[in-house]
């Protein structure tokens, strides 16, 4: 392959993705590695680390990113197969923050991807095209007579060990875990044994053909089977996992789901317990009852665009100790290293739980509003969600609207709810979402912003 054949579509926003031997194939990694070295030199680093998740395609992509960045004299740290938040906690301590995770996420089986992070910083928008123009220019790093080393790392042990070094459970609990067969079902359970916990695990066997339900927590359909596990144990309380690991979705004994934005009120209530006036991040899908949650607890509320890459930014910018975002991940900078980590998060949600005897019911205290899930509209094939999501937010005429918000597509919050409309970043989809504090004005709501959509007569809204 020519760099001149490179498929642009997979540099995406927050990470490069693609569908592997169509838009992504051995050839296509080399490159990528040979890129990554090429920013790499310049800014001084000599060694990165590299993992990848429990896909299939993963063992060859991973051959061909090392041959890349090897072959340009940077060393390599090969921690095998990990969950993405095992790769930056091995990137973080053994790599001064650069590594790279060869992960297709929560995407169907034949998808495969690399999530990026330099120095320290994530990989994002304008860094990851960056990447693009160097391949497509062929302003490549040259091959160098020494290639630089390749060394492999198990880190699992140094992982669960730092975690269960300052994780403290208050008494010994029984739950459940569903990994949907991807790779955090090969470390989750060993995590909280760690810990103390009893663990009944559902679909744990790693499997990139994910035979069971699709790894994906933010989906309810996918947590069906974990909210029947623990319907039908005596377990306390029950966690999922996306594909790769750094996303949390929670259960309780009565059915229902704890939402991320919701769990992200019991993390700041117990942040800000110990930190006063520390700052709390969260995305513009999340609930409208967070920021006076936040508040009340003593904390700064502030909203972010939604992506781990650019929730990661904000951290940095505003120097919070705490982030998360509607899809399941979450980021402690307090007592942990600041990025997102479903399997951490899990610990942390465990020793607030462990606290009582009732978690279901600690859980199910946290404020709610009435809300829809994340709900798509597809993007007619040829078109730009954000072009369109632009051309209706210049045009669009809401009833009692209070503010506007637009860091991320458009939010508009009404007196008793929020409405909000987005282009996503990953797949050809708009994203809605709304809240209100009642049916009737949820109704309304919806009914505003369909009538926005309808203006343009290539969606469809069903």
């Amino acid at each position: 392959m020519t760099s001149k054949q490179i498929d642009a579509s997979i540099f995406k926003a927050y990470d490069i993705r693609g569908i592997v031997d169509v838009s992504l194939n051995k050839d296509t990694a080399e490159l990528i590695g040979r890129a990554i070295a090429t920013v790499a030199l310049s800014k001084g680093i000599d060694q990165i680390a590299i993992g990848r998740d429990g896909r299939l395609s993963g063992p060859i992509l991973a051959t061909s990113l090392i041959q890349g960045i090897s072959a340009c004299g940077i060393n390599v740290i090969d921690v095998g197969m990990v969950a993405t938040p095992m790769l930056y906690f091995a990137a973080i301590e053994h790599c001064q923050g650069s590594g790279i995770m060869i992960t297709g996420s929560h995407n169907p089986p034949d998808y495969n991807g690399f999530k990026m992070m330099l120095a320290g910083t994530t990989l994002a928008g304008d860094d990851i095209q960056t990447l693009r123009k160097i391949i497509e220019s062929g302003q490549l790093a040259s091959s160098v007579e020494h290639s630089g080393s390749v060394v492999s790392l198990p880190i699992a042990s140094e992982y669960i060990n730092y975690i269960t070094n300052h994780v403290q459970l208050k008494r010994p609990m029984k739950i459940v875990i569903d990994a949907g067969n991807g790779v955090a079902g090969a470390y989750a359970g060993d995590l909280y044994r760690a810990l103390g916990c009893e663990v009944i695990e559902l679909f744990c066997e790693v499997d990139g053909n994910f035979p069971n339900h699709h790894p994906d927590p933010a989906k309810p359909a996918n947590l069906q089977d974990l909210i029947q596990a623990l319907q039908n144990s005596d377990a306390e309380i029950g966690m999922a996992f996306d594909g790769d690991g750094d996303r949390l979705g929670v259960v309780i004994k009565d059915e229902q789901i704890i939402y991320p934005d919701r769990q992200l009120m019991l993390f700041a209530a117990d942040v800000l317990a110990r930190n006063p006036k520390a700052k709390v991040i969260y995305d513009v899908k999340s609930t409208r009852l967070l920021k006076p949650w936040i508040e009340q607890h003593g904390g700064e509320s502030i909203m972010s665009k939604t992506g781990h890459s650019f929730i990661k930014a904000a951290i940095k910018e505003h120097g919070a100790l705490l982030a998360g975002e509607m899809s399941g991940h979450v980021f402690f900078k307090e007592r942990w290293l600041g990025f997102d980590d479903g399997l951490y998060a899990g610990a942390r949600l465990l020793e607030i739980l462990s606290a009582s005897e009732n978690p279901s019911a600690v859980l199910n205290d946290l404020p709610e509003g009435i809300s829809t899930p994340e709900l798509n509209i597809a993007v007619p094939a040829g078109q730009s969600g954000h072009e369109i999501i632009a051309s209706l937010a210049q045009t669009a005429q809401f009833n009692d609207e209070v503010e506007r918000i637009t860091i991320d597509g458009l939010r508009v919050e009404f007196k008793d709810g929020f409405g909000l409309m987005r282009a996503s970043n990953t797949t050809p989809v708009l994203v809605l979402r709304f809240e209100a504090d009642n049916q009737q004005a949820l109704d309304n709501i919806i009914a505003q912003f369909k009538a926005v959509i309808s203006q343009n007569p290539d969606l469809s809204w069903n």
